[in-house]
């Protein structure tokens, strides 16, 4: 393998979607991720609105944008350090730590907004920097030392929050995090520019393949893909103005997913990333510092975590000695699983944190719709999340099967 190895295809070439044969054996196989998820979604939604016919509004569905922001944000540090093969277990308490930081510095010390932001986030670096240093350059299971960080963090969380326990966040700046929607005109303005970069860069990778001499995508694979996506981005739009706007917090959760994914699957270092969680020492032999990359994905991982845990700090108004637990870190990590990321390490795309999210926050709200019971909620997303294991596990034994593990 060597240090410019293209990462694994996601597979969905709506080329070979169309063609059923070919399209059911790449599923087998765990390819068309994408497609398989958008599938669930769909058939996710029927039944909540068949079951309840609140589920589609555009009220619960601009809810539902709101409520997937913070794990979603999770779910793109914890994508990185899969497709690594390892598991970072303290994103929900770094997340509640880092919220509770930006709360304590802009309440009780008077920071201004930028300043409590900045800090957050670079507690949730360094904390990245201080695990992925220790199980990285002492090899030491990154299970073990994010376990341990799961319970320290928490610790410090509950320090720096004090006595009163609970933090009102009053900052209109940090509150407008969560609650901005712009209007209408500006809604549509932002999508149909998505739509155009879309299309363009679609337009312009084709162009370089064919100046590079490699194989162009099918037109009626690229107008496909390219036209499912901008018209998901309209009717996305649509819902939203017809009840408060397009929400920032969804640009910022969909602007994080395209700049890791542009990471990830355009640069060197993605490569790197898909190349040491495919075989690290052959990605060694190959010259790829493993260590570095290694140290950066958790890195990476810890800074997401904090952005996340600043969004639902934002959305909630406030931080208490519960922010960062409950279920977030299964949300978190269920997700991408669920999307399509194997826990193996080498497959998978950052996508997977927002169709990911969408998947467990449709269940999760459908369910608090319906009245359930914790007790049910949680038996239910420990069953979504076990049947994608197994689907993972099935699909890696198919493809080692046929050669392409």
């Amino acid at each position: 393998m060597s240090s410019t190895a293209t990462p694994p295809s996601t597979g969905d070439s709506a080329a070979d979607v169309v063609k059923p044969g070919n399209a059911l054996k790449r599923l087998a196989e765990g390819e068309l991720g994408s497609v398989r998820v958008i599938v669930m979604i769909a058939l996710i939604w029927a039944i909540f609105q068949i079951a309840e016919d609140r589920f589609l509004t555009a009220p619960n569905l601009t809810n539902l944008g709101l409520q997937v922001v913070g794990t979603g944000l999770i779910s793109i540090g914890v994508v990185l350090v899969l497709l690594l093969g390892e598991i970072d277990l303290s994103v929900g308490a770094v997340s509640g730590l880092a919220g509770s930081v930006m709360a304590v510095l802009s309440v009780k010390h008077g920071w201004g907004p930028v300043p409590a932001l900045l800090g957050a986030i670079l507690v949730g670096a360094a904390i990245g920097l201080l695990q992925g240093s220790i199980a990285t350059l002492l090899v030491i299971p990154p299970f073990i030392v994010t376990l341990a960080g799961q319970l320290g963090w928490l610790g410090a969380q509950l320090r720096v929050l004090g006595d009163t326990g609970t933090v009102n966040i009053n900052d209109q700046t940090l509150v407008d995090l969560a609650g901005t929607f712009f209007s209408d005109g500006v809604g549509w303005t932002i999508a149909i520019v998505c739509c155009a970069l879309l299309i363009g860069s679609a337009v312009l990778r084709q162009r370089r393949r064919v100046a590079a001499g490699l194989d162009a995508e099918p037109m009626v694979s690229i107008a496909i893909r390219t036209g499912a996506a901008s018209i998901a981005i309209l009717g996305a739009t649509a819902v939203f103005n017809r009840d408060r706007g397009m929400p920032l917090a969804v640009v910022i959760l969909v602007a994080f997913v395209v700049l890791f994914q542009w990471l990830t699957g355009r640069t060197k270092f993605g490569r790197q990333i898909y190349a040491v969680g495919g075989n690290a020492e052959a990605a060694r032999r190959a010259g790829i510092n493993v260590t570095r990359v290694r140290i950066t994905v958790f890195v990476l991982a810890s800074t997401m975590a904090a952005i996340g845990g600043i969004m639902l700090a934002s959305r909630l108004l406030a931080v208490n000695q519960s922010s960062g637990g409950g279920d977030l870190l299964l949300l978190s990590i269920a997700g991408p699983v669920v999307a399509g990321v194997s826990l193996f390490g080498g497959r998978g795309n950052v996508w997977a944190a927002l169709l990911g999210a969408l998947v467990i926050g449709s269940i999760s709200n459908g369910m608090d719709l319906l009245g359930l019971t914790s007790s049910v909620k949680y038996m239910i997303t420990g069953a979504v999340l076990l049947v994608a294991v197994v689907i993972d596990a099935l699909s890696r034994r198919r493809r080692v099967s046929v050669g392409r593990a």
